[in-house]
């Protein structure tokens, strides 16, 4: 069991689906009346199912949003069952085609040879430096025209394990191999570009083109500095890397922000300290002596006993911001935005023009935050202030009658001044400060996004198969298979209450041609298509997928309508959404293609049992043209 599957959180706090028990009618939200899963702010929601959903200016609902939205020819499941190409290579909708870029080893600049798949000879450290690395996630496209036929790609290479990199399960038995394994991860920075034939490829030696790696120089900025009595800092010592860099978001100023999840797995006690002891802080952001990729053996960063880099954990579990058109910045860790393992953040603009972040903590029984700036982006901005280095962290806990409130991390909570000397360790400990407010333990929060009439969505993947005391907003059926919880705040964002219900739960659609379970990527376009991306043990026999349905209306009294529009290959996960300004072309991801083994599928290369699975980036368009999802 992976330790996102486990919880570390020690707390008493009630679980979402003692919640979910004590204050709502289970049977509504399983037949998937929305009106009935929340008292009053989301009683308008059945109006909204039935008149189609547009939201008029002033808020109200309006006609003929519904018909039309998702209509395409969908894989069903005699289809994928039947495909000759079934698990090795992606099946996708007939109305639909594919085209694979920028996978595993694809050179950024010339003179390195892509690689290609061998299984004997795979690049070494200071190839990999300059190649698109492993565990392709969250991403986002910056277009360079208005048609964004060229553009700057973000994206997120969460994790290769030791078997992807070295052909074997083993650690690293040197320093070389240790850079070989760090250079697989970070985030690249690629300019791309579509040809007249309607073909993408990578800009080679273009000067947006970047490798940010674990040994990239950072930046700390916000309340957590890094300077002399701040928990993070060590004399001497310049920041650097940033790892697991799982989900994603974007600013209205064009940064990217890349995030920093399972960073406990890079740690470990080696051989240059001496006797190292797991502190309460360690144990609750599940740093172990054991870290999964071995680094610590030749790497005196990683090494939790080191007294040189004492405090190095704690210098990860940001959010990082990068800004793609200015290749020579470095990049920055927002501390405002709290220490947890941070799935992504999905920004919107709030009242008065203030921009809220709303994020995941993934792992069992952790929590879901929000951020508010101070004022407005845009005057922020103006003064040479970020807007993210100024504002108020939130954690949220959900209420037995569908309500819920935000609870203010900060040291003037006498429950924190109590336990905490400053706000910088308020924030380095957000997962602490979280438990000390009574916030609701949820089924590893992953994705969040916002909706076009304000209301906000977080897919709960699962809790790993862990048996976790539930709660209203988790129900103890969903723990396995996974839900989508959604909210609608006050004050349009800022205020601190809000009213949720459930949108989903993935159990329901099991045994039908809706079928999915474990959702993970999330994602809204302006029309109200919803796309949601699974990564775990579908049912039905399917492989992981990549779903469409529609916020604005029911299929019937049994459900919601989803489409599938794409299964991928064996063993593999459906993650990362990027598009280009008129939504005709979409960006995907498959991570992990056959954990790394060649024996189930060779994608993108033809099954030949022998030639290494890559991740890679699909190009996904509609035959014809038209937006993706319609």
């Amino acid at each position: 069991m992976d330790k996102e599957d486990i919880s570390s959180n020690p707390s008493n706090n009630r679980h979402f689906s003692d919640v979910l028990d004590s204050g709502m009618s289970r049977r509504m939200i399983l037949k998937g009346s929305l009106a009935a899963a929340a008292t009053g702010f989301f009683g308008s929601s059945a109006a909204l199912a039935a008149t189609g959903g547009k939201k008029g200016p002033n808020g109200s609902i309006g006609q003929n949003r519904q018909n039309g939205l998702v209509n395409f020819q969908e894989v069903s499941l005699d289809q994928f069952a039947n495909s000759p190409i079934s698990g090795q290579l992606p099946v996708v909708s007939d109305d639909y085609e594919l085209q694979v870029l920028i996978p595993w080893g694809t050179p950024l600049k010339s003179g390195i040879t892509p690689y290609e798949g061998d299984p004997i000879n795979r690049p070494t450290a200071a190839e990999q430096e300059h190649m698109i690395g492993i565990g392709h996630d969250g991403m986002h496209f910056f277009p360079l025209n208005r048609r964004g036929t060229r553009g700057v790609l973000c994206i997120n290479h969460e994790y290769g394990t030791n078997f992807h990199v070295f052909g074997e399960n083993r650690a690293p038995n040197s320093l070389e191999e240790v850079r070989r394994s760090q250079h697989v991860h970070g985030v690249a920075v690629v300019e791309i570009a579509e040809d007249r034939n309607g073909r993408w490829d990578l800009v080679l030696d273009s000067p947006y083109n970047r490798r940010i790696t674990p040994n990239t120089e950072m930046e700390f900025s916000g309340p957590v500095p890094f300077a002399l009595g701040s928990p993070i800092y060590d004399n001497g010592v310049v920041p650097k890397g940033t790892v697991n860099n799982c989900a994603n978001g974007f600013t209205p100023w064009g940064t990217y922000l890349t995030c920093e999840e399972n960073f406990d797995g890079y740690f470990g006690d080696g051989p240059f300290g001496g006797a190292w002891t797991q502190t309460e802080a360690d144990a609750r952001y599940s740093v172990s002596d054991d870290g999964r990729y071995s680094w610590f053996l030749f790497d005196e960063r990683f090494d939790l006993s080191s007294l040189t880099y004492a405090n190095e954990n704690k210098r990860f579990g940001w959010i990082v911001e990068i800004d793609p058109m200015n290749p020579g910045a470095r990049p920055v860790k927002r501390t405002a935005l709290g220490r947890i393992k941070h799935e992504g953040i999905a920004l919107t603009v709030g009242r008065g023009g203030r921009v809220v972040g709303y994020m995941g903590d993934d792992q069992a029984g952790d929590y879901i935050y929000k951020f508010v700036s101070d004022s407005n982006w845009k005057s922020m901005r103006a003064q040479g202030m970020s807007p993210l280095d100024h504002g108020k962290l939130y954690v949220a806990r959900f209420n037995d009658d569908g309500s819920g409130d935000w609870l203010e991390l900060t040291i003037d909570n006498p429950a924190l001044a109590a336990k905490f000397s400053s706000q910088a360790e308020v924030l380095t400990y957000a997962r602490i400060s979280a438990d000390l407010l009574g916030a609701t333990p949820m089924n590893r929060p992953e994705w969040t996004t916002v909706a076009p009439n304000g209301d906000v969505y977080c897919t709960l993947t699962n809790s790993g198969g862990q048996a976790l005391e539930g709660n209203a907003a988790n129900p103890v059926e969903t723990q396995r298979d996974g839900h989508i919880i959604r909210w609608r705040d006050s004050a349009q964002h800022t205020g601190l209450t809000f009213n949720w219900d459930i949108y989903v739960i993935s159990s329901t659609t099991h045994g039908t041609e809706e079928s999915f379970s474990d959702p993970d990527g999330l994602w809204i376009d302006p029309d109200g298509r919803v796309f949601i991306q699974t990564d775990g043990s579908q049912k039905d026999g399917l492989q992981d997928q990549l779903i469409i349905g529609n916020i604005f209306g029911e299929k019937d009294e049994n459900g919601l309508e989803f489409k599938r529009l794409l299964v991928g290959v064996s063993s593999d996960e459906i993650t990362g959404i990027a598009y280009i300004p008129g939504r005709e072309t979409m960006f995907i991801n498959i991570q992990h293609p056959g954990n790394g083994s060649p024996t189930s599928t060779n994608f993108p290369a033809p099954f030949d049992g022998t030639t290494i699975p890559r991740d890679s980036t699909l190009v996904l368009r509609r035959k014809g043209g038209g937006v993706v999802g319609s």
